[in-house]
């Protein structure tokens, strides 16, 4: 192994080496800490610290690093306490992620490090998003952003390579190509000779570098860095490299041929460049042993502050509370000065005051720009705000999902279109994974909503009709609003987007042209977990939402005989079941109308809340009514068969006459 020094005063080749040296120390201990079950489990990077170290060398320390689990040297170079990095490991609270999360799985702003989640591929799309910040804030920062050689086969690594390339992004894709995925040896993952072959593909800059070599991975990426600062655009390295031991440590390495791992050992990036830093003069054996000694005290005293550490306490109430980041809600009332517009109007005129509002917020989407959505929601949006804010997106939901959670963690805000609700299932992955959790694991907002036009009776068939929310509703940190009206719409986008935290907003299709309301002319919020009480009864109670609020209102309008509650749910996270209960209390009777089908929906767990805390008052059993549990069809028929807009009449007065 050669290392071409020339350009590198001596004490930043001593300097490379202990940062070196530094997370190899760390990591011997950490496996004898493991063996005596101190530790839950690790994943060793031991013969890669070079990659690790001198990338996070190249870089400046304000700009972001996206590691995995096996860069323990991004850490230690960005100087985060070892303390605080044991503490971590063990579950303690003094980590970053108050025992909720182990390993590298956490970021920390204060050392601009944002740790991956285990499905690896949404990352990389983050990066795109702290990089198209950095952009958009023409601050000529750099991000870098690691994936494996098996994570290069995963969608979302094609997904952020192909955005980065459209949009110039500066930010450089690291592939650790360390000779396999868990047991799964290189050849059996892709078929290019090497990974950086896939670049050409995007039109996209790529290098193969010597992963082992910290001279060469350090100036390539020094060089690469300062390139991108005054000519942003996205670059591909590979970094060959191999991993020493198993997967993680209880996997072991039987599966591995005995001859490449005495290969690889002597390509052991310490050794070798420790043997060079030697002949070389820069440095005595008697140096490095009393740099080890230096380090490893350092280590024993830092391990000493972690295990003095009392392990974390439970608080129940925390624990709920940290799921969604603080939201302190002020509401601006609505001005006296109305417009008699449509839903789909209410949508546009919220968004672009909201777009007014803040400067940092971008609007993501496929053709939301010239063409102004394929609802037109956007249009004219270009025009007023340009295409840097108002950006078309190729087909990649999960990528843009992704993007826009980058653009949260650089400060910023975004909304994104998903053209129909049905799509977002090419982008659940990191909804439900990577917003919905960031908050909850490590204290980091998500400040997106993702806007989901939905629903049924428009005759779209099985791609283009499903009313989704209850994919969503299931999980802990995301909140999802189902408007019925235009006058809600608006003010409750402008609350989305002023919320913190990820909002699922649905916008139900059939209703955009078709429902009118006076609605104020400038900016309002309306405030969530509020139902509305629309009509009032004695005789029961119909909760419903989004379309089933008008089906409700044309039932009741043939049905003048009926006495009843009807509650407009329009938030169901965070949901107001209390104003269930208390017309439950009123009327004895509950009818739950939903369009999206039966079963797993909103409508059950209404139906066991009331069950659970108003059994006493009920004259009657909870009936639920919603769509067949069938995907939805095309035809008139057969879609008007599926909707529950005629079973809901025959089963309020069914319920009625109980």
């Amino acid at each position: 192994m050669e290392f071409e020094t020339k350009d590198i005063a001596t004490s930043k080749q001593l300097q490379l080496f202990e940062q070196m040296l530094k997370p190899r120390m760390v990591e011997e201990k950490m496996l004898i800490l493991l063996r005596q079950g101190k530790i839950s489990k690790w994943f060793s990077g031991i013969g890669q610290e070079a990659i690790s170290v001198g990338i996070a060398s190249a870089l400046k320390k304000e700009e972001y690093i996206l590691p995995m689990h096996r860069n323990l040297g991004v850490f230690t170079t960005r100087n985060i306490p070892l303390h605080r990095l044991f503490s971590q490991w063990q579950g303690k609270a003094n980590g970053f992620t108050n025992g909720r999360d182990r390993s590298f799985h956490f970021g920390t702003q204060d050392y601009k490090i944002i740790g991956m989640i285990s499905h690896l591929g949404p990352q990389l799309g983050v990066a795109d998003g702290i990089a198209l910040g950095n952009l958009l804030k023409k601050n000529n920062e750099v991000t870098a952003v690691f994936t494996g050689e098996g994570a290069t086969s995963e969608g979302d690594f094609h997904e952020a390579l192909n955005i980065a390339a459209v949009w110039d992004l500066p930010v450089i894709f690291c592939i650790e190509n360390n000779g396999y995925g868990l047991s799964t040896p290189t050849h059996e993952q892709y078929r290019c000779k090497n990974l950086i072959d896939k670049g050409i593909g995007y039109g996209m800059e790529s290098h193969l570098v010597d992963g082992n070599n910290i001279i060469e991975v350090y100036t390539k990426v020094k060089s690469i860095c300062e390139q991108l600062r005054k000519k942003p655009r996205p670059v591909l390295i590979e970094f060959k490299t191999f991993r020493m031991r198993g997967h993680e440590e209880a996997s072991g390495t039987k599966y591995v041929p005995e001859d490449l791992l005495q290969k690889w050992s002597k390509k052991d990036p310490i050794e070798n460049y420790q043997d060079y830093l030697i002949k070389s003069g820069i440095i005595s054996k008697n140096d490095i042993s009393k740099l080890r000694d230096k380090i490893n005290e350092e280590i024993n005293a830092e391990l000493k502050l972690a295990f003095d550490e009392d392990l974390v306490e439970l608080n129940k109430d925390k624990e709920l509370n940290d799921v969604f980041a603080p939201f302190d809600y002020q509401e601006v009332e609505p001005g006296s000065t109305v417009a008699n517009i449509r839903f789909v109007d209410a949508v546009s005129s919220g968004l672009k005051q909201s777009m007014e509002k803040y400067d940092e917020l971008v609007i993501m989407g496929q053709d939301v720009a010239d063409y102004g959505g394929v609802f037109k929601i956007t249009e004219g949006f270009v025009e007023a705000f340009g295409k840097d804010r108002v950006r078309n997106t190729p087909i990649c939901e999960s990528a843009v999902v992704s993007t826009a959670m980058g653009l949260s963690i650089r400060g910023m805000k975004a909304v994104v279109e998903m053209q129909f609700a049905d799509f977002v299932s090419s982008g659940f992955n990191p909804i439900v994974n990577y917003l919905a959790k960031s908050h909850y694991r490590w204290g980091q907002t998500a400040d997106v909503v993702i806007r989901m036009p939905c629903g049924a009776g428009v005759q779209a068939g099985p791609f283009h009709s499903q009313t989704n929310e209850a994919w969503f509703t299931k999980t802990p940190g995301l909140k999802v609003v189902y408007p019925a009206f235009p006058k809600d719409a608006k003010g409750l986008l402008a609350t989305a987007i002023k919320d913190p935290n990820p909002v699922l907003f649905f916008e139900h299709k059939a209703l955009y042209r078709s429902v009118y309301q006076d609605v104020p002319v400038d900016y309002y919020t309306l405030p969530f977990g509020e139902a509305v009480l629309l009509k009032e009864g004695k005789d029961i109670t119909i909760v419903t939402y989004g379309a089933g609020v008008h089906w409700a209102l044309e039932t009741l309008e043939v049905l003048p005989q009926v006495s009843a509650d009807l509650l407009d749910l329009r938030t169901l996270v965070p949901l107001d079941i209390e104003a269930v209960f208390a017309s439950v209390k009123r009327t004895s009777k509950l009818i739950i109308l939903q369009e999206d089908s039966l079963f797993g929906g909103i409508a059950s767990d209404i139906a066991s809340a009331v069950m659970e805390n108003c059994f006493e008052y009920l004259d009657g059993p909870i009936k639920r009514v919603a769509s067949l549990d069938t995907p939805i069809p095309f035809a008139k028929t057969l879609e008007d068969n599926y909707l529950p807009i005629e079973r809901f009449k025959k089963e309020l007065l069914h319920l009625l006459a109980y």
